[in-house]
């Protein structure tokens, strides 16, 4: 191989910038619909969760 790890370096290179663009594009449009739908994500995650700790407490208080 003639190249060394030039080849490697221009891969994690291109990786990287492909990772940044990508970042960026989730960040595009209105701000307030974007603070809305990540509002809306959280209480969905808020909701599993709750509902996840009463069935581990209901089932530590079955094992009582």
């Amino acid at each position: 191989m003639t190249r060394g790890n030039q080849r490697e370096l221009a891969r994690a290179k291109n990786l990287k910038k492909q990772q940044e663009q990508a970042k960026a594009k989730g960040k595009q449009g209105d701000p307030t619909k974007r603070m809305e739908s990540d509002a809306e994500i959280m209480r969905q995650k808020q909701a599993a969760a709750l509902a996840r700790k009463e069935a581990e407490a209901a089932a530590a208080a079955k094992k009582k």
